[in-house]
């Protein structure tokens, strides 16, 4: 089989990162983030492209949003270097998926599917050990030590106000590309309100059926 060229689509807390790792390890292919492609690029020189800035990491130490010319460009060098892949978080509206159509052929588009309700439910039960950086959930990964669980804290991004923002955000910027996806054939709808072990093995079924 082929190395699969895959692009993962789902709202915050639906999953991706988790079944993005499990993708790329079973079909040996690289996990494409925007962010990891920004900093792996951080000294691209851009100053063909008339921006602001020479490089992208100049945008990046000033805090300002790197132009879509830019991520554009960085995601397209990264998929140049890569045999297979699964990209996460690139397209996030529909001038980038256009965008992404001129830089390879996709196999498929991943879409895990969860309620608004289950997503505000997980975003906001989650946890963060100031210490340790771990990340736990108040019912789905409680930790086993007391001391741990006492000094907890929940991230200011995981308040339910911050997440009916980002999902509002999310559906404003992205649904328009999942439309797209299903428009073209490639939207392969997967049931994220699953166990995980569940949707892996929904994952992995559709990834093997579509190359």
């Amino acid at each position: 089989m082929a190395q699969p060229r895959l692009l993962i689509l789902g709202a915050p807390g639906a999953g991706k990162g988790t079944q993005s790792a499990k993708i790329t390890e079973e079909f040996d292919i690289d996990h494409i983030t925007t962010g990891d492609a920004l900093r792996s690029n951080k000294g691209m020189d851009i100053s063909e492209m008339e921006t602001e800035y020479d490089t992208p990491g100049e945008y990046m130490d000033q805090g300002e949003l790197v132009p879509d010319d830019v991520v554009n460009a960085i995601v397209d060098e990264a998929l140049s270097q890569a045999d297979g892949f699964v990209l996460d978080g690139y397209p996030r509206n529909l001038e980038q998926a256009e965008e992404l159509e001129g830089m390879t052929d996709l196999d498929a588009a991943l879409y895990l599917d969860v309620s608004d309700d289950e997503l505000v439910h997980r975003l906001t039960g989650r946890r963060l050990d100031p210490e340790t950086g771990d990340i736990y959930h108040v019912e789905y990964n409680p930790p086993e030590d007391p001391e741990v669980e006492a000094r907890l804290e929940q991230r200011d991004d995981d308040t339910e106000a911050t997440v009916n923002e980002r999902l509002r955000v999310f559906k404003e910027n992205t649904e328009p590309v999942i439309d797209h996806y299903d428009d073209e054939g490639l939207l392969e709808r997967v049931d994220g309100e699953q166990a995980p072990e569940e949707v892996w093995e929904e994952l992995r079924t559709t990834i093997e059926n579509a190359t």
